[in-house]
């Protein structure tokens, strides 16, 4: 065959895509990796916070007349509020009953108890600290001149 049949002969398998045509491969240069240091920003020991911080405390104050009062004052607790309860106007058994109701539910939700005075309590959720002992600090301030 001629040069010219050829030529067309490959043109026409080139277009139906028969064609063996190689590209030319052309590598690019690489440019060598460079390694850059970043600065290193110090880690700042944040303070840890707990998750409930953003809800806003609250305190109740309860004065139960009956055992059946105990369990309201124990929802308070679960919902996170410090409860202030004053048993004085209760009987002794009946005091008795509902302190160690309370009592046993602080330690289930692993709460906070402390006498404040003769049958009067500060109980705090597990997110609340108590610090210190009020009859100690009273004390000293002089509002109970005869304890000095």
């Amino acid at each position: 065959m001629s040069n010219k049949s050829n030529k067309i002969i490959n043109k026409f398998k080139y277009i139906i895509g028969l064609d063996d045509f190689e590209e030319e491969v052309v590598e690019e240069p690489i440019d060598p990796f460079v390694e850059e240091e970043l600065p290193v920003k110090k880690r700042v020991n944040n303070r840890i916070v707990s998750i409930h911080t953003n809800l806003s405390m609250k305190l109740t104050i309860h004065e139960p007349r009956r055992y059946e009062d105990a369990p309201k004052i124990v929802e308070d607790i679960k919902n996170r509020k410090t409860v202030v309860i004053n048993l004085e106007h209760m009987d002794g058994d009946s005091k008795r009953q509902i302190f160690d109701f309370l009592n046993g539910a602080i330690y289930a939700l692993e709460g906070v108890i402390q006498k404040v005075a003769k049958d009067i309590f500060i109980l705090a959720p597990n997110n609340v600290e108590i610090n210190g002992n009020i009859k100690e600090q009273l004390k000293n301030k002089g509002i109970f001149p005869w304890q000095k």
